[in-house]
């Protein structure tokens, strides 16, 4: 049983209310301090799976109450310790609570963070971008997997397809600037290599990423399932991390290298293999996204999440299809 701890400031005008109002409300136990003459603090002890309900309740609270705050904690450990209660039956709905997401609010504020570029971020990148190319260019797969390690690209992606599921537009045209800008770093970076040194085509590394099959989608859309559940269950993103960053940066470098070597047609692959893995990933993370029932709670932001989730959905299987049909006849 997974423990968080929500704290909610209310006007005291409001505390007689809001304790009658969370009796409703899955909630192991709450306790109820004075903080000033104007307000009181109430603190509710619950399982992680009830917390998206009791916040969204919140944030519902908050537009007609400004003055209203609530905060959410990760409980590590509670004593005395809460025994499950065995139940007879289990619901549909506590069925899908078993995959225990994070909530919206929390996702919220880890994918805002994600989708800004930073000085962090930038020398991430860079660091990540030099150290692909030269694994490429050694024939290293260890160095280009350590490449892998240290790229953020999962980040900007992820809070990419997580916008388009919200239809938050600000955030999306952040995150969308991030992820472009986290790929021409890289792909600058190699056109120097590549006008400064001849392209490795003796390189095993660089030889993959110039040919291109239909399983190279498959690997693309495994990526992006594998990273957005990563997210979602708040679970350690390094690895997954690196299975993203294989599927963006290798092909990022060697089209960046094709092109400061001055070889237009032969770059044309590489970049096909960069566009549909980008794509790829995109629409199999918004898809994990909804199925996982990630949705705003007010009525104008569901509407623009509806739009925004399903012309999402339909221009990136669009891409996707017409890249599919480039490769196949490249292939045939």
């Amino acid at each position: 049983m997974e423990l968080q701890l929500i704290e909610v400031y209310i006007p005291n005008e409001q505390t007689d209310y809001f304790e009658k109002k969370i009796e409703e409300f899955s909630i192991l136990s709450h306790w109820r301090t004075r903080v000033s003459d104007q307000e009181r603090v109430f603190k509710l002890l619950i399982e992680k799976k009830d917390a998206e309900r009791i916040l969204d309740y919140l944030e519902k609270e908050a537009n007609y109450h400004q003055r209203m705050r609530a905060l959410l904690y990760n409980v590590s450990t509670y004593v005395p310790r809460i025994e499950r209660e065995e139940e007879e039956s289990v619901s549909e709905e506590e069925k899908q609570a078993e995959t225990l997401r994070a909530s919206r609010h929390e996702l919220y504020q880890v994918v805002d963070s994600s989708s800004e570029i930073t000085t962090n971020f930038t020398w991430m990148l860079v660091l990540a971008a030099i150290v692909a190319t030269a694994g490429i260019v050694k024939n290293s797969a260890a160095v280009v997997i350590g490449a892998m390690v240290i790229a953020p690209l999962i980040g900007p992606f992820t809070a990419l397809a997580f916008s388009a599921v919200l239809g938050d537009y600000k955030l999306m045209r952040r995150s969308a600037t991030t992820a472009v800008f986290g790929l021409i770093v890289p792909i600058f970076i190699a056109i120097s290599f590549g006008m400064l040194f001849d392209l490795p085509i003796y390189s095993d590394e660089f030889l993959a990423r110039t040919h291109i099959e239909l399983m190279d989608i498959i690997l693309a859309l495994a990526a992006g399932v594998a990273g957005a559940l990563s997210f979602v269950k708040r679970v350690s993103e390094a690895l997954v991390g690196v299975m993203v960053s294989v599927a963006l940066l290798p092909p990022a470098i060697c089209f960046g290298m094709m092109l400061g070597a001055a070889e237009w047609t032969a770059s044309v692959t590489p970049l096909i293999l960069l566009l549909v893995n980008i794509h790829a990933i995109l629409l199999s993370a918004i898809a994990v996204f909804w199925l996982t029932g990630i949705k705003p709670v007010n009525w104008k932001e569901i509407k623009a999440a509806n739009t925004s989730r399903v012309v999402a959905l339909l221009f990136v299987s669009a891409v996707i299809l017409i890249l599919g049909t480039i490769i196949y006849f490249i292939t045939v």
